[in-house]
C-alpha cells in the first residue's frame, strides 16, 4: 500500500485514499503510469511511478512530497484529458506532461 512521502499514513483505498490523478503515457517503446495521491493531513502530494519496460523488468518509485499548488497544477493537466489511461493518447494534456517525448 502506498504511503504519505512525508508524513507515512497509508493511502487506504477502503478509508477513501485512492489516487487523485493518473496519467500513461509511452517512451520509447516503455510505459509510464504516474499516478498523483494527496495526503488531507500534510496537504502534499505523492507521485507513484509505474515504469513498465519494453526490455527488462517492470518498476515502481515512489516521489514527493510535492507541494500542492504544483501537484494541483499536475493533476488539472491530467483532468484535461478525456483518455488519461491511453499510453497512445497524444492530445496537448500528454504532450505537455510528458515534455514531447511520446512515441
Amino acid at each position: 500500500m502506498i504511503q504519505c512521502s512525508n508524513c507515512h499514513r497509508p493511502f487506504d483505498p477502503q478509508a477513501g485514499g485512492k489516487s487523485v490523478a493518473s496519467i500513461s503515457g509511452s517512451i520509447s517503446g516503455d510505459e509510464y503510469i504516474e499516478s498523483y495521491f494527496f495526503c488531507h493531513h500534510c496537504q502534499l502530494y505523492t507521485v507513484e511511478i509505474y515504469h513498465d519496460r519494453f526490455l527488462g523488468e517492470e518498476s515502481v518509485s515512489v516521489h514527493g512530497p510535492i507541494a500542492k499548488a504544483e501537484g494541483d497544477a499536475k493533476v488539472q493537466l491530467i483532468n484535461q484529458c478525456s483518455r488519461p489511461w491511453d499510453k497512445k493518447c497524444r492530445c496537448e494534456s500528454h504532450l505537455t506532461y510528458f515534455d514531447g517525448n511520446l512515441d
